[in-house]
């Protein structure tokens, strides 16, 4: 919940030349939902994808401040994001929740970018395995292998989000791969294979080369680092090529 609309055009304008030789990793921006259609503007002709933040998967009727994916694909959104972490925290979204936004976005044409994982009490009880197996059965478990392999998970470690406590490489890296494991287990090898999964949790640029590093890591989700347009550039003009 940052930026008004000037201030999304004025970021546009300060990030867009900074990463305008940037041809080989996927760009996607996911602003609140009142600046999506100036970041569509902003974007025009480039690669930039944009996102929102989160979509309702009833496709219209009485639902008092819920967003369409109607409404987002006629603004001009190609992702959403669903379930993340402050989600689940704050306003009590479930697995079910998560995989009827998750249907829903698939049917209209988005790329869901779905959400799963751990608090930190989960972690120091070392449940940090069985809860993203459950997020990630709930979630997505139950979709079609077609459907499977149109979206995109990221792994949030709850516990270093904001936090400024960050997930080591080695600890992501292991995460990422069971997550793999889960996709192998429920689809395919082929599925777990071309599966990205992004890592999420106070991803920066003094800690981005040695996460991405991580050949189980396929991609950043990122936040505070994003709000800046200079410090969001380095994030992508430092990933690993």
């Amino acid at each position: 919940m940052y930026k008004n609309q000037a201030e999304t055009r004025a970021f546009f304008a300060a990030f867009l030349p900074l990463v305008a030789g940037v041809k080989d990793c996927d760009i996607v921006i996911a602003p609140p939902f009142t600046n999506i259609p100036v970041a569509v503007e902003a974007t025009k002709g480039t690669q930039i994808g944009i996102s929102a933040q989160d979509v309702f998967w009833e496709k219209e009727g009485a639902y008092t401040g819920q967003v369409s994916t109607g409404m987002l694909v006629e603004a001009g959104c190609r992702y959403t994001i669903i379930g993340h972490s402050e989600r689940r925290q704050f306003f009590g979204e479930t697995n079910e929740a998560v995989f009827k936004k998750t249907k829903a976005a698939l049917a209209a044409g988005l790329t869901p970018i779905v959400c799963i994982g751990e608090m930190l009490a989960d972690r120091e009880a070392g449940n940090t395995e069985r809860v993203c197996q459950s997020q990630f059965l709930g979630s997505v478990g139950a979709l079609t292998p077609e459907e499977f392999s149109r979206i995109l998970i990221a792994y949030e470690p709850v516990w270093a989000i904001g936090t400024g406590r960050t997930a080591t490489p080695d600890i992501a890296a292991a995460v990422h791969k069971f997550v793999r494991q889960c996709a192998a287990e429920k689809f395919t090898a082929r599925h777990a294979s071309a599966l990205r999964i992004l890592y999420g949790g106070s991803v920066k640029p003094d800690n981005i080369k040695g996460l991405m590093a991580q050949e189980e890591l396929d991609g950043a989700l990122v936040g505070g680092a994003s709000l800046d347009p200079k410090s969001f550039a380095s994030l992508v003009k430092d990933w690993p090529r």
